[in-house]
């Protein structure tokens, strides 16, 4: 069964999206823990991340590496932290979520649900750091 990143990648769901290549996107979480919330996606549908093939897994940490040095820009946090747990959607994926504290990172505190233009703000300031605007 497609899942429902699969469904965002192909433009079925939308999606508000930071990065695209040939084997990876970035969008922003519609559950954001935070301000900032993005996810990292394999193009592909891989179930766990211990099954994601080495050459792939070096890009979308690359990917996440990128991002993140954005967000932190972006949202002037103290980190990024980076959780890959898979439980939530049967489709590899990492979160990169801007915290100050260890609290900013509990996903018990995910919002049920956000406004798209907060989506778009968020996504346009990493976007903006991406390519060296303030």
């Amino acid at each position: 069964m497609t899942s429902v990143f699969t469904m965002i990648i192909r433009g079925g769901l939308p999606g508000t999206f930071i990065w695209q290549d040939d084997r990876c996107v970035v969008f922003m979480s519609i559950n954001p823990i935070e301000h900032g919330h993005a996810l990292v996606v394999p193009r592909d549908e891989i179930d766990q991340w211990i099954d994601v093939p080495s050459d792939l897994r070096e890009h979308l940490f690359g990917v996440a590496h990128k991002v993140a040095q954005a967000q932190k820009i972006a949202f002037d946090c103290a980190r990024v932290g980076m959780v890959i747990a898979g439980f939530e959607v049967p489709h590899t994926h990492i979160h990169l979520i801007p915290a100050n504290t260890m609290s900013d990172m509990d996903f018990s505190r995910a919002a049920a649900s956000v406004e798209v233009e907060s989506l778009e703000r968020a996504a346009e300031s990493i976007k903006s750091a991406l390519n060296g605007r303030p």
